[in-house]
């Protein structure tokens, strides 16, 4: 990015072509991003921050993730090749019956799984992200006609 040790939020946002409201948002979202104070009270952001705020936008604006979908992704990438191979199993109690994606399959470690590959883990992420967004926003829908 730049040759400076600490950026404030203006000289941050305008290098990363983002408003600073947008990124005193995503701290709250995303735990990972915490900037520190200078003692005049203002956000400064390392290098390392900016690279990271510039992947969250990438997973968000280009990549097309939901806020949500992009923490567990940036999570996961954060932690590396620690993580044990997913799959997909239904949650226990669950008769594959009603409409809530909430209870929905749950990305679980197991000891001999069906492994994803990358794409493929990262498809099925976008896309039930999306699906719980759609079904939020249509239970919004229903409480306003009811």
């Amino acid at each position: 990015m730049g040759k400076k040790l600490f950026y404030r939020i203006g000289e941050a946002c305008k290098q990363l072509d983002i408003q600073p409201y947008v990124l005193r948002y995503w701290e709250t979202e995303f735990p990972v991003l915490s900037p520190r104070k200078s003692k005049a009270g203002q956000r400064v952001y390392s290098e390392e921050e900016l690279q990271l705020i510039q992947r969250i936008k990438q997973l968000l604006y280009e990549e097309g993730y939901t806020i949500a979908g992009a923490k567990k992704k940036l999570e996961a990438e954060l932690a590396g090749a620690g993580l044990p191979p997913l799959v997909l199993n239904e949650p226990e109690g669950d008769d594959g019956e009603g409409d809530d994606l909430s209870d929905g399959p749950v990305a679980t470690p197991v000891k001999h799984p069906v492994i994803l590959d990358t794409d493929a883990s990262q498809q099925v992420e976008k896309l039930r992200s999306g699906l719980r967004e759609a079904l939020s926003q249509a239970h919004d829908i229903l409480r306003l006609l009811v």
